[in-house]
């Protein structure tokens, strides 16, 4: 033991040169809390690469004439969101409040006066604000391609301090979910479910793109403009999740937190096969945006269980994901509702399966190493875990879809949410920028001069 602690002295003092000169002797403690902040700080930095994730999926999935726009939106957007969590968002989270939603204490963070049991606060504010930035990035789905970017400034600003907080604080912030035992590890809900129930707000009131459905209700397919962005963008988001769940331990304490990124694996596995088989077996094809979507989906669902459950279950919460999103695409197009990048399928259906997915398959040792909730039906637990993660989902989903659809809907009559049909026609990129993403390209489509505009 005091060997290992030598080694990991050094090793710290290479990293951080200060700390040989702070403490002559650092204590076992001030060790743990130094290799648990460093774990956790790397964490946050996976997860808010996935943003760059984000933007290769959205740009991905989308046409070409709205690719700058995109990715623009994203930085801008995740910016916004710092300014604001920083504000109030993670005060309404982690401050004293009630059962609802926390105080203003920590309003304008400041890690001077913050207080924190294991980390130091600037760490706990980078981590928990990258899951905040995520949540808001899923929003942006149900907005892709016909909203105005004055939106984006405004909901941007909007859903960080009145819809993510309330939820994030029912269910880790000590709210009255936590206190009813609901098992969400790392944001099958609080985060997924949250941003995905906000999408489906905005693309109701934005109503579908044009030209996706025909008077009869028949579907067009609008085809994104790169599959191969598309697909490096399912593998940065895969990476970056293991700081999103393994990073959710905050420590490394025993290894616990090699157990959760083995679950995430198996998880995102199981859902990457069997979305890709079911479209082979249903379309006569091996539909690539289908598989892409299956991993993220296995990704979403094994998020709120992967600190809860045996491998095996890990498998098969991936597996049934991925025939759920392929089969929840095809729901939400019968309903003629236009989802450009599956945000309602892969965040929402697979969110609400995975979180569910914890009253089946919990083991009694894990939630008491958890410490949350008890087992799930299969392990003896009956229907008690299985209740409350399903009155959980229905009132964190209805919550961020019913505030979200009243506060677009007030946006809709101030300020409008779509663009013109003729600045949705040209991109958005033109119509809101000035510019094309891709202006060789664009121009010899369209004759478009990118110098004179």
């Amino acid at each position: 033991m005091l060997r290992k602690l030598l080694w990991t002295t050094g090793a710290l003092s290479l990293l951080f040169p200060t700390m040989a000169f702070a403490a002559d002797d650092p204590t076992p403690a001030q060790l743990t809390i130094s290799l648990n902040g460093l774990w956790t700080l790397l964490a946050a930095v996976l997860v808010l690469l996935m943003q760059g994730g984000f933007i290769l999926l959205e740009t991905g999935s989308t046409r070409m004439k709205n690719a700058g726009h995109v990715a623009g939106k994203t930085i801008f957007t995740v910016g916004l969101c710092t300014i604001v969590f920083w504000a109030v968002g993670y005060s309404l989270i982690f401050s004293e409040g009630n059962s609802f939603v926390g105080g203003l204490a920590d309003a304008f963070f400041n890690p001077a006066i913050a207080s924190s049991d294991a980390l130091p606060p600037t760490i706990m504010f980078m981590f928990q604000f990258a899951f905040a930035a995520v949540s808001l990035s899923i929003a942006w789905g149900g907005f892709a391609e016909r909203a105005k970017l004055s939106v984006y400034l405004v909901f941007s600003v909007l859903f960080t301090a009145l819809i993510y907080p309330v939820i994030a604080h029912w269910i880790w912030g000590g709210g009255w979910l936590a206190e009813h035992g609901k098992q969400d590890f790392a944001g099958s809900t609080v985060v997924h479910l949250t941003g995905a129930m906000a999408a489906l707000a905005g693309t109701i009131l934005l109503k579908p793109r044009i030209g996706k459905f025909n008077k009869d209700g028949t579907v067009n397919s609008i085809l994104g403009h790169n599959q191969v962005f598309s697909a490096l963008s399912v593998l940065l988001l895969w990476v970056g999740w293991f700081g999103f769940n393994a990073g959710s331990t905050l420590a490394v304490g025993d290894g616990f937190f090699g157990f959760v990124a083995f679950n995430t694996q198996l998880g995102a596995a199981g859902g990457a096969v069997s979305a890709l088989l079911i479209s082979w077996i249903v379309l006569g094809k091996a539909d690539v945006p289908t598989m892409l979507n299956g991993a993220l989906a296995g990704l979403v669902a094994i998020t709120a269980s992967c600190a809860f459950v045996d491998p095996w279950a890990a498998v098969v919460i991936g597996l049934v994901a991925g025939v759920l999103v392929f089969y929840s695409m095809k729901f939400f197009d019968k309903l003629k509702i236009d989802d450009p990048i599956s945000a309602l399928s892969v965040h929402g259906a697979a969110g609400v399966w995975g979180t569910l997915s914890n009253g089946l398959f919990a083991t009694p040792e894990l939630a008491e190493k958890v410490g949350i909730g008890k087992e799930g039906l299969f392990y003896g637990g009956g229907f008690d875990q299985f209740w409350v993660q399903l009155y959980g989902v229905v009132s964190a989903g209805a919550y961020s879809f019913i505030v979200a659809f009243v506060l677009l809907y007030i946006l809709k009559l101030i300020m409008g949410l779509r663009v013109t049909e003729e600045e949705e026609v040209i991109g958005l990129d033109l119509s809101e920028h000035g510019s094309y993403g891709y202006p060789e390209q664009m121009k010899k489509a369209s004759g478009y001069n990118s110098i004179s505009g």
